[in-house]
């Protein structure tokens, strides 16, 4: 009876643990300040960079009237989605994620900052 109560505490645990870097939309749209010069959440329109509305969910490469570097192009055709996990690492080394992206940004350091920018992005489906 012991072990089983102890493995339910374990399990809460682990599954409070996963929340750790809680995602804050709020201080994503901070971050998301360091992105502005090339990117636009809140609206479809393309700038230095393709427009970040509706991300969630898009093949890589195919946001309509943006041109993409091949590398990108190529991700996309090979099965690239962008979700909370694929953008994140993308966020953290998009450089060395895709090798040939015209991203110059180096990319975002801290998993917290990530995170919001990642809540921020998804107000904008």
């Amino acid at each position: 009876m012991r072990c089983i109560s102890l493995l339910s505490v374990l399990s809460v645990m682990a599954l409070t643990a996963g929340g750790a870097h809680a995602q804050d939309a709020a201080a994503g749209e901070k971050v998301f300040a360091k992105c502005k010069a090339c990117h636009v959440a809140d609206e479809d329109t393309n700038k230095v960079g393709p427009s970040l509305k509706g991300i969630m969910g898009r093949t890589a490469g195919t946001h309509e009237g943006f041109r993409y570097s091949p590398a990108m192009v190529k991700a996309g055709e090979e099965g690239l989605v962008w979700d909370d996990a694929k953008l994140a690492e993308y966020l953290h080394a998009p450089r060395t994620m895709i090798k040939g992206t015209k991203m110059a940004f180096a990319g975002l350091k801290k998993d917290d900052e990530i995170a919001n920018v990642i809540a921020y992005l998804k107000q904008f489906p």
